[in-house]
């Protein structure tokens, strides 16, 4: 059985390791930069079988008008089970109807977000990050 919480804590490496299983393109070896990346976020949603780390949605907002989804990754093993869906979900209800949901697709993932009601749309802009 998967349970999801947003209290449990999280290290660098266990973050590396999800990443690497899920297939997610992130700065892995960079542990100090991921260990911000935890530091910072403003919500962080897990999803574990037992004691084993399976999923995480990691986000940064302001809970009043706007959300960024940064991270969504599951364990390549555990993919297709809806736990993908179940985290956007928790951080939906901890943010609330008012507060929009943004977030950028990796090209492999541009027909999986509409199936959980995100909406394509047209009128963003990015200046990106230097490659790592």
């Amino acid at each position: 059985m998967i349970t999801y919480t947003n209290q449990a804590p999280l290290t660098a490496i266990d973050l590396a390791r999800l990443f690497t299983s899920s297939g997610i393109h992130r700065p892995t070896s960079d542990l100090p930069r991921l260990q911000q990346m935890l530091d910072h976020a403003d919500s962080l949603w897990t999803a574990w079988d037992g004691s084993q780390l399976v999923g995480v949605a990691r986000a940064l907002t302001d809970f009043s008008y706007a959300c960024y989804l940064s991270d969504l990754a599951v364990a390549k093993a555990y993919q297709h089970q809806g736990i993908g869906r179940e985290l956007v979900n928790h951080l939906k209800t901890e943010i609330g109807p008012q507060v929009s949901l943004v977030l950028l697709a990796a090209p492999t993932a541009m027909t999986y977000y509409p199936k959980l009601r995100f909406e394509h749309i047209d009128n963003a802009f990015l200046r990106r990050r230097d490659p790592f």
